[in-house]
């Protein structure tokens, strides 16, 4: 998950992926998730906010038009991770969001949890404990727009839209319009590396 407000400005940053480079990266894992899944049967996205369920629902809308027999608002949910984290000591002033499940629930079913970054692992293994308390799903499968490395627990995306190799004086930013604003309006939909080495 990002950072969302750093404590100093960075050296540099660069724009990894773009708009265009977001969507095409989102189709391609809609289009995986549906190939490894053999269709839309019994699948649920899951999306950890607070940017993985604004890209969980653009998934859910290109599995839906790539295959008109489900729809969108079916197989999609938000799944909030805020009390089974493990650094609540240091970051007690998390709000928690709403966890929201599709209205057939997670028993039995396919889920994919989406997340925007995929980094240390700790926030995919909140989402696996918060699971536990909401029902047994067959299988669990994770997406990720951007997975930048550093693993802390052996946790592996099954879906990614790029690796981005990055050092740990890095920051990966995703903005998404849904999530973040510019000047007041919808940002730019980007993935932007920071360096904080200077």
């Amino acid at each position: 998950m990002n950072t969302d407000s750093p404590a100093q400005q960075p050296a540099s940053s660069r724009v990894v992926l773009a708009e265009a480079d977001i969507n095409r990266a989102l189709t391609r894992i809609a289009h995986e998730i549906l190939e490894a899944n053999k269709g839309s049967q019994d699948l649920v996205l899951l999306g950890i906010p607070r940017r993985g369920y604004p890209l969980a629902r653009r998934l859910a809308a290109k599995i839906a038009a790539a295959d008109p027999s489900v729809a969108a608002d079916d197989i999609i949910g938000q799944l909030d991770v805020t009390m089974f984290r493990d650094d609540l000591r240091r970051h007690p002033t998390r709000t928690p969001l709403p966890t929201q499940l599709p209205a057939a629930g997670i028993d039995d079913k396919v889920v994919v949890l989406v997340d925007d970054v995929l980094y240390s692992g700790r926030t995919i293994r909140a989402a696996l404990d918060a699971l536990v308390d909401l029902g047994r799903p067959r299988i669990v499968r994770l997406a990720v727009l951007v997975d930048r490395g550093h693993r802390e627990l052996p946790i592996r995306a099954d879906h990614v839209g790029k690796n981005l190799p990055t050092s740990s004086v890095e920051k990966v930013r995703v903005r998404l319009a849904e999530t973040d604003t510019n000047n007041g309006g919808p940002a730019a939909d980007e993935v932007v590396i920071e360096d904080f080495s200077a």
